[in-house]
């Protein structure tokens, strides 16, 4: 964790074009990504479990396996189904049987980082849906704590749908239960939730500098990071974009400038739709561009 890592949350349309049809062949494919801008490539890559766990643990040691080969990290994404303010305890159990299998793919992996959705209120107000998580996460997770290694942590996003949990604030709160928790803040989530407030410098370092104050300066400067432009209406976050969109935003700079001047060494996942890593090596080249 010394320094900010750019990469894809999946597999671009380009790498389908270009005749690949398996993730074995992705570390090899991000390796090459930018190399006419900067050296080493792209340098992490997250695997979605969002419609479940369909893969066997032998294919997952293989994909990590190969990552490693390029000296690619990986996290993954938990599947979308978990939800910690469910009231209804079969389906709180079934979260928890998310997150447990979860680690055992990190385990496999060899990743450091998994990504979840902490929960949607539903019904509840969110006052009591939030106090619900809480009580929940303080009661889970010290078997979590024994199950992830070291360097291991499990990363509550940032939501952009306003009956979801995960404002930036919500989910700081929710890591200060355990040092295993790291925030993933989605700033396309961030962004649409708030109808487009994350425009300045000054927009970003609010939350870093609310993630300090809360988290001090290993988990901030570590955080884990999805960015992307995303539409946004009445209710919040409607779909993903590229980076060609000049309507909704939000924009890289503001946010790049803000990493170099905290020294923060971000894990930086892009979301976009279909130029995940192109999009990726926009945020890199720039980046190592204010660097110089």
């Amino acid at each position: 964790m010394e320094r900010t890592l750019f990469g894809p949350a999946g597999n671009s349309l380009s790498f389908y074009d270009e005749k690949h049809k398996t993730t074995l062949d992705a570390p090899q494919w991000l390796a090459n990504q930018g190399a006419d801008k900067f050296e080493g490539g792209l340098d992490i890559f997250e695997y979605s479990f969002g419609q479940g766990y369909r893969m066997s643990r032998e294919t997952a040691e293989k994909i990590g396996k190969e990552f490693k080969k390029f000296n690619i990290e990986m996290s993954l994404h938990a599947p979308y189904f978990i939800n910690f303010a469910n009231p209804d305890q079969v389906m709180y159990e079934k979260s928890l049987g998310y997150i447990r299998t979860g680690i055992g793919f990190m385990h496999a992996f060899g990743a450091k980082r998994m990504v979840f959705h902490a929960g949607s209120c539903g019904k509840e107000t969110r006052e009591n849906a939030v106090a619900l998580m809480t009580k929940r996460f303080k009661e889970f997770m010290p078997e979590f704590e024994k199950m992830l290694g070291d360097d291991m942590f499990i990363c509550p996003e940032t939501m952009g749908k306003h009956l979801q949990i995960g404002t930036y604030k919500e989910i700081i709160d929710l890591c200060t239960i355990s040092d295993k928790l790291l925030p993933t803040f989605d700033f396309g989530h961030i962004n649409a939730f708030t109808h487009g407030a994350l425009k300045t410098e000054e927009d970003y370092q609010r939350i870093i500098d609310y993630c300090f104050e809360k988290l001090g300066d290993f988990r901030t400067r570590n955080a884990h990071v999805h960015f992307s432009k995303i539409q946004y209406g009445e209710k919040g976050e409607i779909r993903h974009l590229t980076f060609d969109d000049d309507i909704y935003g939000p924009e890289f700079e503001p946010l790049c400038n803000c990493l170099i001047k905290n020294k923060l060494n971000f894990h930086i996942i892009c979301e976009s739709n279909g130029t995940m890593a192109e999009d990726s090596v926009t945020m890199k080249k720039m980046y190592l561009n204010k660097l110089k």
